[in-house]
């Protein structure tokens, strides 16, 4: 059984789907838990906000959206520390004042989850903009590399950190369409594997997970024909849930893992082995 009992962790992008899954996960195996997210409000007010989020935006708006403070308060009910920040991966300054209120109010951190992306800008390279793929890089990557450059000094300090990025198969593969959101999430594999090396010295382990098609809500926002179609070319005939992959991000953000950086796993039901 794995335990994180007195370990800090910082989860992005944690207030719904695998984000969310992860962060109860980690509470559940007794880590004390700092969730953070973009939309935390119950309703996305800001016009140039939704302009920019499109229909994920529009979708995650509403009195059923999971907010970034209702998953901390599930946690806090598991007998453990949970604060809900909102939390722009793109913007180094907010991400600072989060890591500095973490340490205020729980004196470390010892685990970071990079799990903030998006996947909305599905076009052929026609119709591809530069702003669309620059979005997905500065979201998906240089976010990532934010969160990590915030934590690197205090991970470096107590010569103790996991860091775990939530990449997917697709930066293995690529993808139809999806220019921007293949290249990131390669991009995200090559950041680990360097990071892997500079942290090894400081008791810093940094891993990917490359997950496949997990029934996220916004996958579950496509054409339920096209998800049948995939469903079928997976070789275990389902797409994944979010709960079977945030044991892996546990144990990666364990001490059962010190041996593991640099890796970069898929958790697929074997799609990383076709080409669809």
């Amino acid at each position: 059984m794995i335990s994180l009992t007195g370990k800090v962790a910082l989860v992005t992008g944690a207030s719904r789907g695998l984000g969310r899954a992860i962060a109860l996960f980690l509470g559940e195996t007794g880590a004390d838990v700092v969730v953070t997210d973009l939309l935390i409000e119950n309703d996305v007010t800001d016009k140039d906000k939704m302009a920019e989020y499109g229909k994920l935006a529009a979708h995650f708006s509403g009195t059923d959206k999971v907010r970034t403070q209702q998953t901390a308060d599930e946690i806090k009910k598991m007998g453990v520390r949970s604060l809900g920040h909102k939390m722009d991966v793109t913007q180094p300054a907010q991400i600072q004042a989060v890591v500095s209120e973490t340490l205020k109010q729980m004196g470390r951190i010892d685990i970071l989850v990079n799990n903030a992306g998006v996947m909305d800008n599905m076009a052929v390279m026609e119709k591809q903009t530069l702003n669309m793929f620059e979005r997905d890089l500065k979201i998906n990557l240089t976010g990532a590399f934010n969160c990590i450059q915030a934590v690197w000094p205090y991970m470096k300090k107590q010569k103790w950190g996991r860091i775990v990025n939530i990449s997917s198969f697709v930066g293995l593969r690529g993808a139809l369409a999806q220019p921007g959101y293949g290249a990131s999430k390669a991009g995200i594999i090559g950041l680990t594997r360097s990071l892997a090396l500079e942290g090894a010295g400081y008791g810093i382990t940094v891993n990917a997970v490359l997950p496949g098609f997990i029934g996220t809500e916004a996958v579950k926002m496509h054409d339920p024909k096209m998800l049948d179609q995939i469903k079928d070319r997976i070789p275990v005939k389902r797409m994944g849930n979010p709960d079977e992959v945030a044991p892996l991000v546990a144990f990666l953000g364990s001490d059962h893992s010190s041996y593991m950086t640099g890796t970069a796993i898929p958790v697929t039901g074997g799609a990383d082995l076709f080409s669809f």
